[in-house]
Parts: structure tokens; sequence; C-alpha cells
């Protein structure tokens, strides 16, 4: 049986019968999209297959670096960091071609965890859609640099001096894909096997940077699929000895990396929604108030669309990167770039997001603001024409500057809180005052260059 026709608890037990497994692996995604798994004995696997299991919850208590959060909003010593349950997803059965045979299974967290756990956060807002009659379909694209490197090399070096993959500007270039065609193809058919189809694969402007454009599918197998993509992607480049960073900036000489989410939605019979032959420019009223909701809330939302420290230096101007929350048709310096089509193509770029997102908490952050648009019939701006770094736009619409501002706008939005729940806002709040926090610790090579010796 292939992994991608599991659809039952029968059908679990029996791929793992018919391949005579005794082990499979099992992972979750926590608050920043980093897989945190196991592997579990045949018979242990087959005991909570329709019960689930306990997991310990501090993988919603620590960051990235398994530093514990300070304050306890959801997990902590107050309870002594207990279990949490987590349910395997049936149907996300995988296979894994670079292990030998071996299957993998998704979790997602269940019970009181399920209000903090970012894949059922865009489950509530797939639910928002439901009630709605709104089906959504989304995919992921991202960019990534790749270094000839080892996880013991760059730390040897301090992340300083890395030899690059390719050097030079290369954007588009069969050369170099032609050349390193045995990465590309690898990372192709890794894709295609594990059911994470790449639509596009191709090198972008700057040393050893490629773009991988997700095929789209309903928007939590979309979500599913960015962030197994990212995993398997530093999976298999470390086994071909290389490096790859989902980082948003991680050089001030290049652009920085993207993580843009295309959107559409469909009625419950599947017709699209955002297409109207007689409105201008054939957009639908709905598409027009979906931007709308998506302009309003970028403010708002930011923290969840831009997780990290290092999610703000890429947002700078005449770097490809949006400054403000900007709208236009065709428009690459817009945040969103509304994308003219058929009935079933025309969509939304959500183009504010960099490749260090989680997609689960920044899909359900930009399908949920355009839901909420759609239901307060929020109408936007005039469309951005020309060079969006130009122009003025009103104070509501600047983008908080940095991580620390972005977590208070989230805390204080209303609309988050009822798009979201408390519990994730809160909890989530916590975890981007602790990593800002974390970083003012630093001394940073700036600081050390500009101060150890004149000041």
């Amino acid at each position: 049986m292939d992994a991608r026709y599991v659809k039952t608890v029968t059908d679990a037990r029996s791929i793992i019968e018919d391949r005579d497994l005794e082990f499979v692996k099992v992972g979750v995604f926590d608050i920043d999209g980093v897989l945190r798994g196991k592997y579990l004995s045949k018979d242990k696997f087959f005991s909570i297959l329709e019960t689930g299991f306990g997991f310990c919850d501090v993988v919603l208590g620590w960051d990235v670096n398994d530093q514990l959060y300070d304050s306890d909003s959801y997990t902590g010593w107050s309870n002594g960091y207990a279990d949490a349950k987590v349910v395997p997803i049936i149907d996300s059965c995988r296979e894994l071609p670079l292990e030998d045979n071996m299957l993998f299974f998704q979790l997602e967290f269940g019970d009181r965890a399920a209000h903090v756990c970012p894949r059922q956060t865009l489950k509530r807002v797939i639910k928002r859609a439901a009630d709605m009659g709104i089906k959504a379909t989304a995919a992921c694209e991202y960019e990534f640099f790749l270094f000839r490197e080892t996880p013991h090399s760059v730390r040897e070096k301090n992340y300083r001096d890395l030899t690059n993959f390719t050097p030079g500007f290369f954007g588009y270039s069969m050369l170099r894909a032609s050349v390193e065609h045995d990465f590309y193809e690898q990372l192709l058919s890794l894709c295609q096997t594990m059911d994470i189809p790449i639509e596009g694969l191709h090198t972008e402007t700057g040393p050893g940077v490629l773009e991988a454009a997700l095929a789209y599918d309903e928007v939590l197998k979309a979500a599913d699929k960015g962030a197994l993509f990212k995993t398997f992607t530093k999976i298999l480049a470390q086994k071909n000895d290389l490096m790859a960073t989902f980082m948003a900036k991680w050089s001030p000489d290049y652009p920085g990396q993207s993580g843009h989410i295309h959107l559409s939605l469909q009625d419950k019979n599947g017709k699209g929604l955002f297409f109207d032959e007689s409105k201008e420019g054939n957009f639908s009223e709905t598409m027009r108030h979906f931007i709308g909701g998506q302009q309003k809330l970028m403010p708002e939302l930011l923290a969840m669309i831009a997780p990290t420290i290092n999610s703000y230096t890429r947002m700078i101007p005449g770097f490809w990167a949006p400054t403000e929350a900007s709208w236009g048709i065709e428009n690459r310096t817009t945040a969103l770039r509304v994308i003219p089509g058929s009935e079933k193509s025309q969509r939304v770029e959500y183009r504010i997001a960099a490749a260090d997102i989680n997609p689960h908490i920044a899909i359900a952050a930009a399908l949920g603001s355009g839901l909420w648009g759609i239901e307060n019939k929020i109408e936007p701006t005039a469309a951005v024409v020309g060079n969006a770094y130009e122009q003025e736009f009103p104070d509501d619409l600047t983008l908080p500057k940095t991580l620390w501002d972005a977590t208070q706008k989230l805390k204080q939005s209303t609309a988050a809180r009822e798009l979201f729940g408390d519990a994730f806002v809160d909890h989530y709040a916590v975890t981007r005052e602790w990593e800002e926090r974390e970083f003012r610790k630093a001394i940073t090579d700036w600081e050390l260059q500009r101060y150890f010796e004149i000041i």
C-alpha cells in the first residue's frame, strides 16, 4: 500500500504490518514550526491509534533552543510540565524514502493543549470559513539558502565566512540548475514521494539560494506540506553535506528569504469566490472584502507572520519585502499581491511572510483576517500603482518595526482574540516576548565594532 492511501485506522495497521515494521516515526509541530517527535514501537502505536497518548507539554513551553519560557501562560513548573494529549492524524501517513521504508505520522495536540496548538488554531479558522459556506485552498513558496557546511562547521566558524552552495547572482539560472542537478532532482523526488509536490524549483538571486513553489491544496494540507517541506529539505541537505537555512535574512548583503502564501476561496461546490465577470477586473465583492480584512488586520497580526527577531530585518525598502499593509494588482512591491486569472486561478499572494514562518500560524492569520474582512465588509484602500516604497500610507497601515511592538499589537487585538481565542493569543504573545528578551541579552557584532574601542 502507498502511504498516501492510508485513510483509516485499519489502513494504518495494514501498511505497518505489510511492511513488517517494528517502529514508526511520529511528530508534532511546535509554536515555532519545529517538528518534535520520536520513534514508537508498533505495539505502542497500535494501542494509541484511536485514543491518542501523552506527550510532554514542554514542547509548547520552550523556545527553538529548548530554553523554558519564564511565564506559565499554558505550561510551566507550576504544573510540572505534565503530559498533553496528542492524537495521530491518520491520513498524514508519509513515506520516509531517506530512511529505508520507514513511515511517519503527524500528530496534533488535543484537549486543553488544542487551544494553543498551531494546527488546531488553523482548524478553528477553517471551521469559521466552513460556517460561512467557504472552503479555502493555499500554497506556500519558499526561498532558502544552501551552504557547503555541516552543523559542526557552521558552529566552528561561528556562522561567519560560510561557503555558499554556488557563487554569484544567478537568478533562474539553467547553468546552476544543470550543474547541480543531483540535489535539485533529489529534492523533487523526495517531495514527490512524501506527497509534498513541488510545482516549480529554480535559483533565486543570490549565492546558493533556491525557490520552491509547492502545489496548492486544501488549506490545512497546504500548511502541513509547507511545514514538512522545511524540515525535510534541511534533512536532505545535511545528508548531502549541505545546510539549508530558512531564516528571513541571513546576510545584510542579499535580499531576505520569502515564504509567500497564496490563498483562494471556493464555495461548497468548488466554485471560485474571488472571480466575478460583472465587476471591474473580475474582482468579486468577496475578494475585495477579503483583501480589505487582510490589509486592515495585518499590523495587528504581524507577530504571527513575522515571528522572529530576524523577520524584521527583511522588511526594508528595495529588498523585495513590503513595509506597509499595502496591496496592488500584480505588484511585487506591496504586502498583498492580487493575481488576476480564471475562476480557479485568481488569488491573493500574502507577500509579507518570510521563510521563517510557522505555516499553520501564518496561514491562520492570512486566512482569518480575510474572513474577518468578508464578515465585516471591510473595503481596502485604492490599489497601489507603481512603487509602493515611494508612496505614503496612513498610520493605521504602518507595520510594527520590531517583534516586541508587533506582539503588543497582537495582545491588544480584539479581532485576533475573536479569530484565534484568548488562550492562543496569550500563550503566543508570551513566546514572542520571551524571544525579544532573549535577544536583548545578546551583544551583537555591530555593538562590538561600533563601541569597543571608541566609546
